[in-house]
This record gives C-alpha cells, structure tokens and sequence, in this order.
C-alpha cells in the first residue's frame, strides 16, 4: 500500500506539472533510439485530427505496451489520463482509465482504482473487453474493494438491475441483504434475504449456513410478538424449573423459542437438524413425576445449560439450552434471553453429573 500511495503522489505531481504548462510529450519517449523514434511518431499520430478513433486506439495500445515495458506505471497512467483528458470523445476512452484503475487495483492502492471504475461506471458507455462487459468488470470489482456499504449497496442494484443473466442472482441478494445490513437498514435487508430465498440453494462462499441463517433472520424478524423471551436469564430458568416441577406442559410451552428451536443429539454439533414435531408441539408425551432438574446451571454470558433428566424417551437426560438473543434488527428483544434447544444425553467432556 505505501508503493501504491507513493505511486499515486508522483501521479499527482505530474499532473500539476501538467496543468503549469512544462507537460511535453517527450516526457513519454522512453528506451532505445529506435523506440523512441516510433513513440514519436506515435505520440504525433494519436493527436493528429485527421486520426480516427480506431488508429488512435492501435497507437495508444502500443504506446502502453512500451511504457508498461519500461516499468513505469506513473508514466503509463499520466498518459491515459491526460489523453482522455484532451480527448473526451473519444470511444474508448472508458478503456484507457480501465487500465490505470487496473494498474491501481494491482498494487492494492483500491481507493483510487475505485474512484477510476466508478468514473467508468457512471460517466462512460459501456464497452466490450474481450467479450465481456466492461462495467459489469468494474461493477464486481467495485463490490469487492469498496468498503462503503452505503456505496456497495449501489453497486449491488446496479448489477442485478442491469447483468442478472451474467450473475448468480441468489448470492447476489445475499450479499446484498448483508450491506443492507451493516447500515441497520433491516426492512431492506428482510426484502433482499426473501429475494435470496426465492432462488435455488447455491454454496455461498464463507458461509456454509447462509441458507439456515437467512431463513431463522426471515422468521425471527415476521414473527409477530416474541413473548417467550425474557430480559433475565435467572427468571427464564426459575420459569422453567417451576414449570416442570409442577408438569406444567402448556408454560414449558409458552417458553420454548417460537422460531428456530432445535432438538438433537450432542454429536451434531452446530449442524441443525429438521425440527422433530412431537417435540414441538407436545412436552406431555415425555412428562412424568420422576423428572429432574440439576440444581446448578452451566452458563456465561451468551449461553447457558441446564441438565434434566427422568424423562419417558429411549434418552432420559437432557440438557436445555438458553441462549442471549443477538438480534439487533429487533431492539425490543435484543440481548434478552431464550429457550432455544435441546440435547439429548451426557454432555462431552463433562465430569461426573449428579441429578441435583
């Protein structure tokens, strides 16, 4: 980055050199006699009026392929500059600062080389480079060296609106949603999530639960009144244990998180497994007087469990899980607590476990 940087402000003075009138264009011929005598005549034959676009596009890309030769990417990008500059006509003038943004994306110096796509973006016509068009080039490498979110969001819509058959759409809205997301736009972050959803199922890189994540967000944010939860996970447990002391089926109920809720064994770890229905729906089936609940709780400030045991199922123990709500798109629920799971049988690596 200090290269780029120290690139750029050498850039930069030659411009004002430029502007003051000492700017010649001997100032691009560079190497032997012989090249120098062909980018002279070159140089001549780019501002000649009588050129065509199309001749000038011939001298121009020979006359970059010796500068870059000559390594000397200041040079090389003051001369595309300077030619659009005093050639705004030009048709492929979107081309030119392509390839002084490309020069800046390279050396990582990605402001400026995002300065240079947005300019393409939104003060050229489109062009075709190499079979591909050249703001749809600009538009994906803009969304991936901006970090303005409120910039990428643009740039996102931009890009459905105008590539949607050159672009996986479903992945496309998810990093959209995300964006959305960073600026606590949660209404528009909800809309593109359910623009996510609509299409096929496709691997998003990072993120091998984007797809359960982006469903919970969806239910979670629609449900209408999240009254299982509660601000203290002291009452939320004391709640519970009551509630199973007394075979209170219908209050055990009323806790159980409405979105999300998982049943599953230790060994699935993180992975969700499909919601069983007849634990969703009926705590009776399994409820019986010799269920207990340990006296102590195995907790931090995120989490917490609780071991129960007793139960008519194949699986006696279980442990219920509470969770912090980390939920910001909702702030009347946000960093309450819920009952969001179970697991079934002995916690790994835990010691001996006593009911009580």
């Amino acid at each position: 980055m200090k290269t780029a940087i120290c690139a750029f402000l050498s850039l930069s003075l030659a411009v004002v050199l430029l502007a003051s009138c000492s700017f010649s264009k001997s100032y691009f011929v560079v190497g032997g006699h012989v090249q120098r005598q062909e980018l002279t005549q070159m140089l001549a034959g780019v501002d000649d009026g009588h050129t065509s676009y199309e001749t000038r596009f011939v001298y121009v890309q020979q006359i970059t392929a010796a500068l870059r030769a000559h390594g000397d990417a200041n040079r090389l990008n003051l001369f595309l500059t300077d030619y659009v500059r005093r050639h705004p006509k030009d048709p492929y003038d979107a081309y030119y600062l392509y390839v002084v943004a490309q020069d800046y994306d390279g050396v990582g110096a990605f402001p400026f080389a995002a300065a240079y796509y947005d300019r393409i973006v939104a003060d050229y016509p489109d062009l075709m480079v190499r079979g591909k068009s050249l703001h749809y080039l600009c538009l994906m490498r803009l969304i991936k060296i901006t970090k303005d979110p409120q910039a990428r969001v643009g740039y996102y819509k931009d890009l459905i609106a105008r590539y949607g058959d050159k672009i996986q759409m479903g992945p496309t809205y998810y990093s959209l949603g995300e964006t959305y997301g960073e600026l606590h736009e949660w209404d528009l972050e909800l809309q593109a999530f359910k623009s996510y959803l609509s299409y096929p199922d496709v691997p998003i890189p990072g993120h091998p639960e984007a797809r359960n994540e982006v469903t919970y967000f969806v239910n979670f944010y629609e449900y209408p009144k999240k009254n299982w939860a509660m601000p203290s996970l002291s009452d939320l447990v004391t709640a519970i244990r009551s509630a199973i002391a007394n075979q209170n089926v219908s209050l055990l109920l009323h806790y159980q998180a409405k979105v999300g809720f998982f049943v599953r064994s230790w060994e699935s770890g993180d992975t969700p497994t499909p919601d069983d229905p007849e634990f969703l729906t009926d705590f009776g089936v399994f409820m019986n007087p010799s269920v207990w609940v340990s006296d102590t709780l195995d907790a931090n400030s995120q989490e917490a469990y609780l071991r129960t045991g007793g139960w008519t199922y194949r699986i006696e123990t279980w442990y219920l899980y509470f969770r912090r709500i980390n939920f910001p798109a909702d702030p009347n629920v946000q960093g309450q607590w819920e009952w969001a799971g179970i697991y079934f049988g002995d916690k790994p690596f835990s010691g001996p476990q006593s009911n009580h």
